[in-house]
């Protein structure tokens, strides 16, 4: 059963490679996840995780791996003493402890001492080998990164299969090995553990019964499976992804607000998506019937007419600096010492809330598409520029969480 931590690492994981993607980076995820059911449940999620490795996977890559261990001073095969058992899979015992000390590597677990290497944990490696190979090949500088992004559950583990890549293979790339480690998420007044697939059912059920509560039968409509989908999704990566990685999440699940328009929920910055669709759908309908006239081109706008504080809130807080929070969100720093980075993983969620609250009061309070006379022509299409800003702003940021804008709730 995937666990709640590990599916905050794969959304962690998930975000961060479609940012970093946005700033030209090439980004590859290993390893490959062929399991149908996990890859089902993560398609509802929107994940796009691969189900088969991106390369050629050489059964040989494998049996160099053992060569190399039958060779390494740190690795002995289990030998079976008197009253011992074999133990299943294991096919070398690695002494991860005289290897540290030998590297003088630091930021290591101290507890690191005995590997138990399994065929399952050398094919990971040739993955990943494989991988930082291709990467080596078509990077700048003929190099890659490589960053674990793990739950804190599945660092000790992660910090195995560093070590042990270090070991096997001596290129630049197993040296610039980073860990990314998100902290656990807990469940409030549990009596038993909560798994991923239960987490989202519980999810999608608050999302239907809040719907059908405010829109009654037309909920029952084929449209409004795929919109209570999303905003399903959407609730989950803010839980997710609001808080900094490295924090503890503690979920209420008996949380109504998070189905509905709670200001911190991802279904607060769907709907707020979903009126401005509903505005410009308004404009055009308005348009097409005469009452107002097409847009004009935006040199032709005169925005000295925006004289509401809150408009250029919106302009200087959220439209100008966009780019730098996408900026923000993407930057790892790899040149730091020790094993461990941090991430801005939660500055886009956080951005989308705050752009929202802010969107939500202005339009509140000013009423954009006001009454169809030729001298409230010109604020009103100086605002709907403005709302078209806060539009795009609002897109591309969804897309980095792999939402897609909804048009009506």
């Amino acid at each position: 059963m995937l666990s709640l931590s590990n599916l905050r690492a794969i959304l962690v994981t998930d975000h961060l490679a479609e940012v970093l993607r946005i700033q030209g980076m090439n980004v590859h995820l290993v390893p490959a996840v062929p399991d149908e059911g996990i890859q089902k449940f993560l398609h509802q999620l929107r994940v796009d995780w691969p189900s088969e490795l991106e390369t050629t996977f050489i059964p040989e890559d494998v049996l160099a791996l053992k060569q190399v261990l039958r060779q390494c001073p740190y690795a002995t095969v289990p030998g079976l003493e008197p009253g011992q058992t074999r133990l299943a899979d294991v096919i070398f015992k690695v002494h991860l402890k005289n290897f540290l000390a030998q590297q003088s590597l630091e930021g290591y677990d101290p507890n690191l001492d005995v590997c138990l290497v399994t065929e399952e944990k050398l094919r990971v490696l040739a993955e990943l080998r494989q991988m930082a190979l291709r990467c080596a090949g078509t990077g700048p500088g003929g190099c890659c990164r490589v960053v674990h992004v793990v739950s804190c559950e599945g660092e000790f583990q992660q910090q195995q299969v560093d070590l042990l890549w270090r070991m096997l293979d001596l290129g630049a790339h197993t040296a610039l090995q980073k860990h990314l480690v998100c902290g656990p998420v807990k469940v409030a007044n549990s009596p038993s553990p909560v798994g991923a697939p239960q987490y989202f059912q519980l999810r999608r059920c608050q999302m239907y019964d809040a719907s059908v509560m405010k829109y009654g039968d037309r909920v029952q409509d084929d449209s409004w499976t795929e919109i209570i989908n999303v905003l399903t999704s959407a609730a989950i990566r803010f839980e997710m992804l609001s808080t900094a990685h490295q924090s503890q999440i503690i979920l209420d699940l008996e949380d109504s607000s998070i189905s509905t328009k709670g200001t911190k929920s991802g279904a607060f910055v769907m709907y707020n998506c979903a009126r401005l669709a509903t505005l410009f759908k308004t404009y055009q309908q308005g348009v097409e019937q005469g009452a107002y006239p097409a847009f004009p081109p935006a040199s032709e706008l005169n925005f000295s007419l925006l004289r509401e504080e809150g408009e250029w809130l919106l302009l200087f807080n959220y439209i100008l600096p966009f780019p730098e929070t996408l900026s923000q969100a993407a930057q790892l720093p790899l040149s730091s010492k020790g094993i461990r980075i941090t991430a801005s993983t939660e500055a886009v969620c956080k951005f989308l809330i705050h752009l929202s609250m802010d969107f939500s009061s202005y339009y509140n309070r000013v009423h954009i598409l006001g009454e169809p006379l030729p001298h409230l022509f010109s604020q009103m299409f100086a605002r709907l520029q403005l709302m078209r800003g806060v539009r795009d702003v609002i897109h591309r940021a969804l897309a980095t969480l792999h939402l897609p804008p909804l048009s009506q709730i």
